[in-house]
């Protein structure tokens, strides 16, 4: 592994971040982290079936997706925190089985968000955030090695560098509406995962976010899988 000479300070931080970065993406493919409990719907798409301690997930586009991966732990009677996602709803956070008495809301961090989030993952091991601007390699590797020392889980809906596992939304639809009438029903979404924990494999999945009972599960695949893929469940939007 090579590294050219930086030319600045600030980029040397960076480069060597990013080599930090990399080297422990790499351990963490070798060395075993605890499960955490995790949503049913979520187990087809997530590298290894479950949530593990002390990584992070990088969950972009449906605060729902979200909302099921804190449900899991939530259940198994674990707290949860959530920063800078002010339309996370409570409401629709209840119905997907986050206990409410075991749930930390920090709607705006403002600049601090990043404080705040490391404060809460010292003692809460379940974290949710929104990144307020740009994040260096350098700074997601601290943050990274100190959830590795909590055993927490941080789940972030915006750029993580050197994130564990990346869960991107694609291709979604609502059920229904009939003849321009009706209510919707439920929306299926195509998630697929990649990361350092799935060992450089894309998997895919369909997820009902949210289903026709107001919670997640995973839809029908109406076509097989191929060799060495797995579907993955669609999310309805609670936000």
């Amino acid at each position: 592994m090579t590294l050219t000479a930086p030319h600045s300070p600030e980029t040397r931080s960076d480069r060597v971040g990013e080599l930090q970065s990399r080297i422990r993406g790499m351990e963490a493919r070798r060395l075993d982290s605890r499960a955490v409990p995790t949503h049913p719907a979520l187990t087809a798409v997530l590298p290894g079936g479950s949530l593990r301690e002390g990584t992070v997930v990088q969950a972009a586009g449906s605060t729902s997706l979200v909302m099921a991966l804190l449900a899991g732990p939530s259940a198994a009677g674990r707290w949860v925190a959530v920063v800078g996602i002010p339309e996370f709803g409570v409401e629709a956070a209840a119905r997907l089985g986050i206990d409410l008495d075991r749930l930390v809301l920090v709607p705006d961090p403002g600049r601090q968000w990043l404080t705040v989030a490391a404060a809460l993952a010292d003692v809460i091991p379940v974290v949710a955030v929104r990144p307020a601007g740009r994040l260096a390699p350098a700074e997601a590797s601290r943050f990274q090695a100190r959830l590795r020392q909590r055993g927490t889980v941080l789940v972030s809906t915006g750029p993580w560098p050197g994130a564990d596992t990346v869960l991107e939304v694609g291709e979604s639809s609502w059920s229904g509406l009939d003849r321009g009438h009706g209510a919707l029903a439920e929306r299926e979404v195509l998630v697929s995962a990649g990361g350092h924990g799935g060992l450089g494999r894309v998997m895919r999945a369909r997820l009902r976010l949210p289903d026709r009972a107001l919670g997640a599960s995973v839809a029908p695949d109406p076509t097989a899988a191929p060799l060495g893929e797995v579907r993955h469940v669609d999310f309805r939007r609670a936000g």
